[in-house]
């Protein structure tokens, strides 16, 4: 079979202006960028449509083809005579160069242009990487003249940040020999910064200029928090985020409409595509496909109970991603022998996808469909094994081709969650906003992944105090943990019972507005493997880009 990039340079993709029509658009709601990218400039105003949400089990290492399958169910809606459009992030070049590869779907259910939008799109990440390290230079160089405000250099939170995985970054010294005020400083990827989440939850340009003002950069010396505003930045920042603030406008191979916008990972920040772009589909369209990042105790989590509180939406229906292989590498598989039919690590595995149905079904009261991305190593009695489970978990399970057959592979998905869509339920949360700080991340603990409950350090603690006295106590929680189990610990899979989560940090996000819970040992800047996928990417003498995927 072809390459990703091989099928998507093979695609005979439609001008943007007629994708914008297909919307009921026309040229002057966009601004293009080359004959096949857009800008939104304009949405008009309507009554909104109905929301899928795509997740996922907890992911192995390479991911289980969540982004595949929402566009192949796009797709295939659309061949169901739907008017429907996509609602995806942006990929990172992190991940891109790092060991994922791209995330603009994958075999026939992509999105196109394809290294476009891998590599460095409408340059929205760039904008938000330049406006999150403004700040930091301004906030330097007040340092450096005199420090008016009085900040504590010990106390600086906001940090620099790029987007690409560079642990090296991750401690170091800036202002050394005398140019500026020496201090520590730490990278996250752009990913994870906040002004990332600003844009993603941001319902306008005056909205994200007032957000971007509330930015929390430090403390002074007497204790008191100092914000972008008072640094006189925010509006700077936002003359550099303009354009980017606007959701991009795409297409799949098939010519679905797709709007691609915003990227936070969902293990270490929300995870959800931007407000703006999720609205935006729902108004032009009759269905929208969206997704949310990892496995549903991280993505799903954050969208259900921050994006939807934000936004005033909710989903009509949940699908939860998975794959016979994630299901058996819950179930401890040997990886060497996935290709074989093992139905008793299978059995093992399967808690933890019933686990998440229950989440989406009990916990949030939203109708679920399992989907099964189809390999040709999955046997009958595998398969027999999953639908079974799965109906039994109050469900229904569609084994899907999309990666091999587009939207022909996604109609019978696409026919599923039609049906499952139709069982009206109002979205419940996993926690009260009302309730305490601790409260909140003890619930998402106990409700959602299933653990025992929340241990925190003195520092975090000591952080939950200071956050409540100094009245961000009602804030949503987005907790940072690993994508790889339900706990904090990478090597619990399955479905572990009675852990504990080690909250280490908390961290106050007054510009998105949410607080950061730091679990575990996850960091905020990822690193590279030892053979990065930086090392199979190249352009050959036509100027084509050969090795992306």
């Amino acid at each position: 079979m072809r390459s990703d990039i091989e099928i998507a340079r093979a695609c005979r993709m439609k001008d943007i202006g007629q994708v914008a029509a297909e919307l009921g658009l026309v040229e002057e709601d966009i601004e293009r960028y080359g004959k096949y990218k857009a800008k939104l400039c304009r949405v008009p105003a309507g009554k909104a449509g109905r929301l899928v949400l795509v997740t996922a089990v907890n992911p192995t290492a390479s991911g289980e083809g969540k982004t595949t399958v929402s566009i192949g169910l796009a797709d295939g809606m659309r061949r169901l005579g739907k008017k429907v459009c996509l609602a995806l992030r942006e990929p990172s070049l992190g991940p891109v160069f790092g060991i994922k590869g791209g995330a603009a779907g994958g075999g026939y259910a992509q999105v196109v242009p394809m290294e476009d939008i891998n590599l460095h799109f409408t340059g929205d990440l760039h904008a938000i990487t330049a406006a999150n390290n403004l700040l930091c230079a301004v906030l330097d160089n007040h340092l450096f003249r005199g420090n008016e405000l009085g900040i504590d250099p010990a106390k600086v939170y906001f940090r620099r940040c790029m987007d690409m995985n560079d642990r090296s970054l991750r401690n170091v010294t800036v202002g050394r020999q005398g140019e500026g005020c020496e201090r520590e400083e730490h990278f996250e990827i752009t990913a994870a910064s906040e002004v990332m989440a600003i844009l993603c939850l941001a319902t306008s340009l005056k909205d994200l200029k007032r957000r971007l003002g509330n930015i929390i950069v430090g403390e002074t010396y007497t204790g008191e928090y100092v914000y972008a505003r008072d640094l006189g930045v925010e509006g700077a920042m936002c003359s550099l985020l303009k354009d980017a603030v606007k959701p991009n406008l795409v297409q799949t191979l098939e010519g679905t409409p797709a709007i691609v916008h915003g990227g936070p990972f969902a293990n270490i920040a929300h995870g959800c595509n931007s407000v703006l772009a999720t609205r935006a589909a729902m108004a032009l369209a009759d269905w929208t496909v969206t997704e949310a990042g990892f496995g549903a105790d991280l993505g799903a989590e954050k969208f259900l109970d921050t994006k939807c509180r934000v936004a005033g939406i909710q989903p009509d229906c949940i699908v939860v991603v998975a794959t016979v292989k994630a299901l058996k590498l819950h179930g401890g598989a040997d990886k060497a022998a996935l290709a074989e039919e093992d139905l008793s690590a299978l059995r093992a595995g399967m808690p933890n996808l019933l686990k998440h149905i229950e989440n989406m079904r009990g916990v949030y009261n939203k109708p679920v469909v399992v989907a099964m991305n189809r390999f040709a190593s999955d046997t009958p009695a595998e398969i027999e094994a999953v639908l079974s489970a799965v109906e039994q978990a109050g469900a229904k399970a569609v084994f899907t081709d999309v990666f091999l057959k587009g939207g022909a592979g996604g109609e019978e998905l696409a026919e599923a969650v039609l049906a499952a869509a139709e069982e009206k339920r109002e979205l419940h949360f996993a926690y009260d906003l009302n309730d305490s700080i601790e409260k909140k991340i003890n619930d998402v603990v106990q409700r959602v992944y299933g653990g025992a409950g929340a241990e925190f350090s003195e520092t975090a603690r000591a952080k939950i105090a200071e956050a409540e006295a100094r009245g961000y106590g009602k804030l949503p929680v987005i907790v940072a943990k690993t994508q790889y189990s339900l706990s904090d610990d990478a090597k619990l899979t399955g479905r572990p019972a009675g852990f504990t989560v080690h909250v280490r940090d908390i961290l106050v996000k007054g510009g998105a507005e949410f607080l950061v819970a730091v679990a575990g040992n996850i960091m905020l800047m990822p690193g590279l493997g030892k053979h990065p996928a930086a090392e199979h990417i190249d352009v050959d003498e036509a100027g084509e880009i050969v090795g992306l995927s």
